[in-house]
Formats: structure tokens, C-alpha cells, sequence
């Protein structure tokens, strides 16, 4: 089920394409929203064909389609094939106006299996070739961006983009758009936040997320599928779809359950029932991070107790955290011990720790951050294994 916005799409065209004087999106629009709050539906749904409709080129990538490969090799190859496929579109022309061969500022010359790589052509070489053979302005839209950094390929594709990005654009000439989308502000913002970042200077732009208007929306279609429903209690719905993160395919999913008429407590209206299926969903997210830390050695979970505790200003071997270490397990924890729980961590399935191509340590996901600040604020904090605890009374009586 697709919820459109398009006004959003509409203003983000705008200000790419330099239409808002009050904008900085020309030189890159960074945008974070949570992993399944619909951001990459939204890029390639709304903000793609609005951009083309507009004439732009548009190349998007997803970084987290291959989490594998490299990223730098996957911007790489989103540019290459979509200069191989408009160097098709100019080849075809030419054929059907009768030319032998065409020549555009070089930019048949260029291998696009090797943009990019020490002996090809530079990623500013194809897109502006890129540019010239679509005579449009380019949109480079990168999905996950964040996780370019996990490499050094990924790193110096970024950097190269800034230097592409400077070169083509002039003062009301903006003839290379870059978005960046991320579900990590904090990792994203690394691209932007130091004088050592490709991006220094930009700033990081929370892509709204869907509420009030989806629910009503949803509402809605129940109320005209489902009649004996209306009016749906819509402010029960919100709260629904707030507990789950404001992630719309739970909230569907959830929906799907509450309108069966096996659920629910009998005469319990379907969106009371909504709310208990989106609180228990919860409640069984939050469990799974219990159990998944309670399952760590005990200097792994010191190490991820003090990466929550430190967010960024965590560094995993100075003098404090293994001091830290040493204290929250009861035995004297040395660097090479810190190291290996580290990549014990970045191996867990799934990681439990992303480390960028610099050295830089941050919990992976995200929600972790969310569930570890429920247990501070109810002071439960750090979680105890049940069994343990059962042995442990059993022993004191």
C-alpha cells in the first residue's frame, strides 16, 4: 500500500535545482529518517520520476542492496551504466541519421567498466560526459550514503563526488544534484561534521515521516472497505502507529491482523486492538535486543554498554574505557582483548557494531539507542538474565 506525497517531492525538486534562494540543497540535500519509515520508497517512487519529469538524469543506488560488495564500486557502477545506456540512446540516433560515429566531448571514449579505478576515468570525467550526453542536469541520489564510509573506496568516491559537484556547478547553473539519504543521522553526519568530511559544511535534513495525514488515509479506506467500522478512532490509530516506530508496512501488517475476526478480546473495538498487537510488537522488538545482549560474553556486552552510554564521543581503547571494561566484568581487560570482542561484535549476525574505513566504532542499529535509554529511565539498567537472577536468589536463601 503507497501513501504518495508529492508536495514533499515537489519542494525538494525546487530546491535542488536552486529554486529556493534560502536553500543549501544544491550543493547536496543529506536527508535521515529511520530504517522502514518509507525513505527509500519515497526516493525512488516520488523523488526519481519528479526529477525526470523535470529533465534531469537521474542515477540512484542503493547501498545496502549488496552490503557486501563495495560500496565505492556500486556508485561507481550506477554511473557507468547509466552512461552506457545514454551513450546507446546518442549511438541509435546517430545510426538513423546516417553517421558513422559520434564524438561528444570525449565522452564515447569512456570505459564505463572502469570509472573510478587507477587507470579509468574519474567519476567527475563520467558524469560530466554523463551530463553532456543527456544535455540535462545529473541527479546522483545515494541511499544508505552512510555506509560509503565503511571503505576506503567508499570514502574517496565521496570526495570525489564533492570535486565533481564544484567543477559542474556555477553560480544559477546547477547541472549535478547530489541527495544523500541515510537511516543513521549520526553516521551520516560524519560525511558533513569535520574539516576532514567530503561534504564539511552541509547539513543533515530529518525527512519527515509519515503520521497524522497516512493515518487518516488508512482510516479511511477502512471506513469505505469496512462501513460496520466507521468512524474509525483515529487518535488510537496514531498512537498505533507512533509505538511502531511510524513505520507504515507495521502498521498495515498490524492493521491486517486487528480486522480479522479472530482478533482481539470479544467487543474489544479493532483499533483497541491495533494498539495492543503495536504495543506487543514492541514489547517482543525489545526482547529480542534483551536476549541478544544477555547472549554476549561479558566484555562484549561492556564493550556495547559503554558504546550506548559514550554514543559519540565512544573510543573503545583509551585509558577510561578499559578502565570501564575492567570494572563492569570484575577482571583486568587489556587492548587485544578489546579488539577481538570488537570484531567478535562487527561478525554477530546480525552486527552489532559498524565501523567506518577510519577507525570510527557506532552501534549499528539504531533502536538499540532507544531501548537502552527505556531501561536508564526506568532504572533497569544493565539488563539481567532471569535464570541468572533466579539462581542467584536461590543461592542468598
Amino acid at each position: 500500500m503507497y501513501y504518495s506525497r508529492s508536495q514533499l517531492a515537489d519542494e525538494m525538486c525546487e530546491a535542488l535545482l536552486g529554486g529556493n534562494l534560502f536553500n543549501d540543497a544544491p550543493n547536496g540535500l543529506f536527508l535521515a529518517a529511520p530504517r522502514r519509515t518509507g525513505k527509500s520508497t519515497f526516493l525512488q517512487s516520488e523523488l526519481v520520476p519528479r526529477l525526470q519529469k523535470r529533465g534531469a538524469a537521474v542515477v540512484y543506488v542503493d547501498l545496502w542492496a549488496a552490503p557486501l560488495r563495495d560500496p565505492g564500486e556500486l556508485i561507481a557502477e550506477a554511473i557507468g551504466q547509466a552512461l552506457h545506456q545514454h551513450q546507446g540512446l546518442v549511438a541509435k540516433a546517430a545510426r538513423a541519421s546516417g553517421l558513422e560515429s559520434v564524438s561528444l566531448a570525449g565522452a564515447l571514449k569512456i570505459d564505463t567498466r572502469h570509472i573510478g579505478q587507477p587507470k579509468g576515468s574519474t567519476l567527475t570525467d563520467a558524469l560530466r560526459a554523463l551530463h553532456q550526453l543527456a544535455r540535462a542536469p545529473v541527479a546522483l541520489i545515494i541511499d544508505e550514503a552512510q555506509h560509503s564510509l565503511t571503505s576506503e573506496a567508499g570514502e574517496h568516491s565521496m570526495t570525489a563526488l564533492k570535486s565533481a559537484r564544484d567543477q559542474l556547478n556555477r553560480p544559477g547553473s546547477v547541472n549535478l544534484m547530489l541527495v544523500m539519504s541515510g537511516s543513521d543521522r549520526d553516521k551520516l553526519l560524519r560525511l558533513v561534521n569535520t574539516n576532514a568530511s567530503p561534504f564539511y559544511g552541509s547539513s543533515i535534513k530529518h525527512l519527515p515521516l509519515l503520521g497524522e495525514d497516512f493515518v487518516g488515509h488508512l482510516a479511511a479506506l477502512i471506513e469505505r472497505q469496512r462501513p460496520a467500522l466507521a468512524p474509525v478512532d483515529r487518535v488510537l490509530l496514531l498512537q498505533a502507529f507512533q509505538a511502531l516506530g511510524q513505520r507504515p508496512q507495521f502498521l498495515v501488517e498490524v492493521l491486517e491482523q486487528a480486522l480479522s475476526p479472530f482478533a482481539g478480546e470479544p467487543g474489544q473495538r479493532m483499533e483497541a486492538a491495533a494498539l495492543a498487537l503495536a504495543q506487543q510488537r514492541l514489547a517482543q522488538e525489545r526482547q529480542q535486543m534483551e536476549g541478544d545482549y544477555l547472549a554476549l560474553r561479558p566484555i562484549e556486552q561492556a564493550v556495547i554498554w559503554r558504546m550506548l552510554e559514550q554514543g559519540r564521543r565512544f573510543r573503545p581503547y583509551d585509558a577510561e574505557a578499559l578502565a570501564f571494561y575492567s570494572d563492569k566484568t570484575g577482571a583486568h581487560v587489556t587492548r587485544a582483548q578489546v579488539q577481538k570482542a570488537m570484531e567478535a561484535l562487527r561478525n554477530h549476525q546480525p552486527s552489532m557494531v559498524w565501523k567506518s574505513a577510519r577507525g570510527e566504532y557506532a552501534i549499528d542499529d539504531i533502536d538499540m539507542h532507544q531501548w537502552y535509554e527505556a531501561h536508564v529511565r526506568a532504572g533497569t539498567w544493565p539488563p539481567r538474565d532471569e535464570r541468572l537472577a533466579w539462581q542467584e536468589d536461590g543461592d542468598e536463601s
